[in-house]
């Protein structure tokens, strides 16, 4: 297994806290990060029934058992430790005492907030990042990408990614979702599924999804809920501080991971991914998730938004880093337009500031940079986050 691009923070953050809690979706590779960056160390898995009813049986002496460094992965399948944790880091805590990892759910988090707050450094992992997929092929077709997807074991172990996904979806319904809510249809919640990675990329209308599902509003947000706790699909908020002109208000909808949402729609090759009408929102999740894994590299939790306005003027994309704003419009064209630029240069008048670098990330291979914006192919980029946030 490759080394991940999150390795250095995590060594930091164990030198600087007790505990480094560790989340993000299941299949992302938390714990082969984990114990290639702590080799030899304790570690205890809590998925495993046998380690999940000793340590529920007697916290105390389970966790007494570990010397040093300790991994206790899959944390949330047993919340209450964390109580225990608190206690003996509050009483000797020492610098990477315990390293957590976790998929990310309310019950988790709310233990986290009460047990933890102030003496765990958070770190969130998705799957592998271009920079990280350059050690299986130096230059992706961002098509190919887009399908394949890039949980690491589709690249470690050249699963097929059709097969994967499927396994995926129905280990997430039938755990995952069960664990946190209960269903009474899940052909109603695969539907769901379905319809929200056609919307990818869109501001969802969450009354008009409800009605097309069949269920209530409340119900839907509550699903919508859980895949945002689970790390399937994330909100991109829209911009509008500062700006008088009337603006969307409404949150857009993106999967943590393409593979998944080509797999949804039905979606298995390159060729399909190129030709179908949601290619640009395709590409655009893409480039935006590989922004944001950059920043999570780091132990940035990023400030993004994007920009609509009544008139459908928008930009893709707004970073606020440092007291700073960057703006980026993505593009899967492989031409560039000066059409492109048009978004940037509305924003710029509505905004009365203008960003301290804009970018246009396209599908092309020319770099240029055209009034004062650069333009530029994202899967070209070593470090996506720091181009588009280089001052």
């Amino acid at each position: 297994m490759i080394r991940r691009d999150i390795t250095e923070e995590l060594r930091q953050c164990a030198r600087e806290y007790p505990v480094v809690t560790i989340l993000g979706p299941r299949q992302a590779g938390k714990t082969t990060l984990v114990r290639m960056t702590f080799p030899g160390t304790t570690y205890f898995s809590l998925e495993d029934p046998d380690v999940r009813l000793a340590a529920n049986a007697d916290p105390r002496g389970f966790l007494g058992r570990i010397e040093g460094t300790g991994i206790l992965d899959e944390v949330q399948r047993l919340p209450l430790l964390l109580s225990y944790i608190q206690g003996i880091v509050d009483q000797a805590g020492k610098p990477g005492h315990f390293i957590l990892t976790g998929s990310h759910q309310p019950r988790l988090h709310e233990a986290i907030s009460q047990s933890l707050a102030g003496r765990t450094a958070m770190l969130t992992l998705w799957p592998f990042s271009l920079h990280e997929l350059s050690h299986y092929a130096p230059l992706w077709d961002p098509f190919e990408l887009i399908v394949k997807g890039s949980f690491p074991r589709l690249h470690e172990d050249g699963l097929d990614p059709r097969r994967f996904y499927n396994s995926y979806v129905q280990t997430y319904v039938e755990r995952d979702v069960h664990a946190l809510i209960q269903l009474r249809d899940l052909t109603q919640f695969q539907q769901f599924l379905v319809l929200l990675a056609g919307r990818v990329g869109q501001v969802v209308n969450l009354a008009s999804l409800a009605s097309d599902v069949g269920v209530s509003g409340k119900t839907l947000r509550n699903w919508l809920s859980v895949l945002k706790a689970s790390y399937l699909v994330f909100e991109l908020p829209p911009y509008f501080r500062n700006i008088r002109k009337r603006v969307t208000r409404s949150p857009k909808i993106y999967f943590t991971d393409t593979g998944l949402v080509a797999f949804l729609l039905g979606i298995h090759t390159a060729e399909q991914a190129l030709r179908d009408p949601l290619r640009g929102s395709l590409y655009e999740n893409l480039v935006l998730t590989e922004i944001i894994k950059g920043a999570l590299a780091r132990g940035i939790r990023p400030e993004i938004y994007f920009f609509r306005d009544a008139h459908g003027n928008e930009v893709d994309l707004l970073i606020r880093e440092k007291g700073k704003f960057f703006a980026v419009e993505i593009k899967s064209a492989a031409t560039f337009s000066t059409d492109f630029l048009k978004g940037l240069e509305r924003f710029r008048a509505l905004a009365g500031e203008h960003p301290a670098r804009e970018s246009v990330l396209y599908n092309g291979e020319q770099e240029l940079t055209v009034r004062g914006v650069d333009i530029f192919n994202p899967l070209h980029a070593d470090d996506l986050w720091a181009a588009v946030c280089r001052q």
